[in-house]
């Protein structure tokens, strides 16, 4: 048997604090001019409100990544990357979407997936995100895994560059476990 939950950052692309981005755009290494261009791009934007005939004054933007451009993925990317860091899981992580999922065949594995999720609601606490509960799921109790490998199957094939290679290929190369 198989456990899976599917988890969900709130307002993830909105919620990212700039200061604590920068600092993780610096710790992956970014040279000196592409930090200072990014951290140019992040402060240099402001906003304000209008309502009818009231406009407030413009203020700086704290948080949110760019939307609608190349960096704001790449951006979120970096701040999320340590996410799996100590999770004993299987995880997959897209955009704000992520699914830890594993076998389940007793109660030691219960608490293995029980202690991945409460490290994973630790990282967004000690990050300043929260995940949307009303969007998380979770699967109990798959006693057939085959509707998961036709869809895992699809989703690996789209991925880019894996669309030529076998289902077994795909697997190794995103570190996957084999359904059998």
């Amino acid at each position: 048997m198989y456990g899976f939950v599917f988890l969900d950052l709130a307002k993830a692309f909105d919620k990212v604090p700039h200061k604590r981005l920068m600092e993780k755009v610096a710790n992956h290494g970014i040279g000196r001019k592409l930090y200072k261009l990014i951290k140019g791009r992040l402060g240099s934007r402001k906003q304000r409100v209008c309502i009818k005939a009231f406009v407030s004054s413009w203020q700086a933007v704290l948080s949110r990544v760019p939307q609608g451009s190349v960096l704001g993925p790449v951006l979120f990317s970096i701040y999320t990357n340590d996410l799996d860091e100590d999770i004993r899981n299987f995880i997959l992580k897209f955009a704000d979407d992520t699914k830890v999922f594993g076998k389940v065949m007793d109660d030691k594995d219960k608490c293995k997936l029980q202690e991945d999720l409460n490290k994973l609601v630790s990282w967004a606490q000690r990050w300043k995100m929260e995940f949307n509960v009303t969007k998380c799921k979770v699967m109990h109790k798959v006693k057939d895994i085959d509707a998961f490998v036709r869809v895992q199957r699809r989703f690996t094939k789209r991925l880019p560059g894996f669309n030529n290679s076998t289902y077994a290929e795909r697997l190794s190369r995103l570190n996957l476990p084999m359904h059998t």
